[in-house]
């Protein structure tokens, strides 16, 4: 070969290495989303911003936005068939991983305030508002029935089931709502607080709540069966959540499967929460993300998340009229009536902390809490019924 064929054939190399890179192959569309990752793992680490949910998210982002020449056949984009960020998608695409968390979530949770004072449950059915109340307004605004559903239950404030609704019936906006739903939850403490005490006075905010009576051994074992036939003869679509929910809260509460518990509540957990948040994150490709669509389904899940805190307060106000002084609840629990566990329980205890520094409200906001959990599901199965 001789040496002007060589540094041509050298020349040429070069060439096809640098159209593989992700320098020739980005857009500002990439840097835009690869902006919005870093922000995520900035809230996460500096700022403690749930780092269970962002930081996953948030590096899955960066993945999911590194540019290559998508005809090369790499098969290494998460949308290309065969690849390992394809199949590993499948789980949230399939909506096998949802499942699976509820598994983890009913296998550490303790239903304990829930039963003690069942009228809670109404609690957590009344932020179930800001689901339906965000499908009115996505039909009105021009979504399609079933991309209306899939929206409407970010207001559930609970990414698993988001996932799993959109899943099955508007996949076209996965990404983008369950990166929305996973947004919102993480920003709870912003969000939440402001409504709080817009709709609130500080009399009411001051209200002391009775001690939850003791719940027994048996009442936690009878919880998840009846709580299982209950709510899945009523909504049978809803089997695979709440089936699974009930089944991990009879694997804690039954005394007798405290390996498969701890197994289910931990390892399984962290591992399917690593994977879902990644992949999630992986989903927001820039060619996929970046659309009007996107913007919609943000401005929609904000909305839902607004109405489901304020109909949880402001239900509690309502529910108020009809007790006797001594009985009534503070409104401040109103607001964890939305699933994120135990996120917005938290801020219940908080605020009220901030206004008597010795009346702790956690417990009676685990009540709610729960329930929301129960009923985010719940409006997930009605939807589906009737639109899947």
């Amino acid at each position: 070969m001789s040496d002007s064929g060589f540094f041509s054939f050298i020349a040429d190399n070069l060439k096809d290495f640098w159209l593989f890179t992700g320098f020739a192959n980005a857009t500002y569309e990439h840097f835009i989303m690869i902006a919005v990752g870093l922000i995520f793992l900035y809230l996460a680490i500096k700022k403690d911003f749930e780092p269970l949910l962002l930081i996953p998210i948030g590096f899955g982002i960066l993945i999911g936005n590194i540019p290559f020449k998508a005809d090369a056949g790499l098969e290494i984009g998460i949308y290309e068939q065969g690849s390992v960020l394809n199949i590993l998608y499948q789980g949230v695409r399939e909506g096998w991983y949802p499942p699976l968390i509820f598994l983890g979530i009913g296998a550490m949770t303790d239903f304990s305030a829930l039963i003690s004072n069942p009228k809670l449950i109404l609690v957590g059915a009344a932020a179930q508002f800001g689901i339906f109340g965000a499908y009115i307004i996505a039909l009105l605004i021009g979504f399609e029935p079933n991309q209306a559903a899939g929206i409407a239950i970010i207001g559930g404030a609970d990414g698993p089931t988001a996932i799993f609704l959109s899943s099955k019936l508007s996949p076209n906006l996965l990404g983008a709502i369950a990166v929305s739903a996973y947004s919102y939850m993480a920003c709870v403490p912003l969000i939440q607080p402001p409504i709080m005490r817009l709709f609130t006075t500080k009399k009411e905010r001051l209200i002391r709540m009775r001690p939850a009576r003791q719940v027994s051994h048996t009442e936690k074992i009878l919880f998840p069966i009846i709580g299982l036939l209950l709510t899945c003869f009523v909504v049978p679509s809803g089997l695979p959540l709440l089936g699974m929910l009930f089944f991990g809260n009879l694997l804690k509460e039954s005394g007798c499967t405290r390996r498969l518990a701890d197994t289910a509540a931990g390892p399984m957990t962290d591992v399917i929460t690593i994977l879902l948040g990644m992949t999630v994150g992986a989903s927001t490709q820039a060619s996929e993300f970046l659309t009007a669509s996107t913007l919609g389904v943000f401005f929609l899940g904000f909305c839902a998340f607004i109405i489901a805190t304020a109909s949880g307060v402001l239900f509690v106000k309502f529910f108020n009229l009809f007790l006797k002084t001594g009985n009534k609840m503070n409104p401040l629990i109103g607001n964890a009536g939305v699933s994120a566990v135990p996120m917005s329980a938290r801020i219940s205890q908080n605020l009220g902390l901030e206004y008597d520094p010795t009346n702790y409200l956690l417990m009676h906001a685990m009540g709610p809490n729960v329930a929301g959990v129960i009923g985010s599901a719940v409006a997930a199965g009605v939807l589906l019924g009737f639109l899947g």
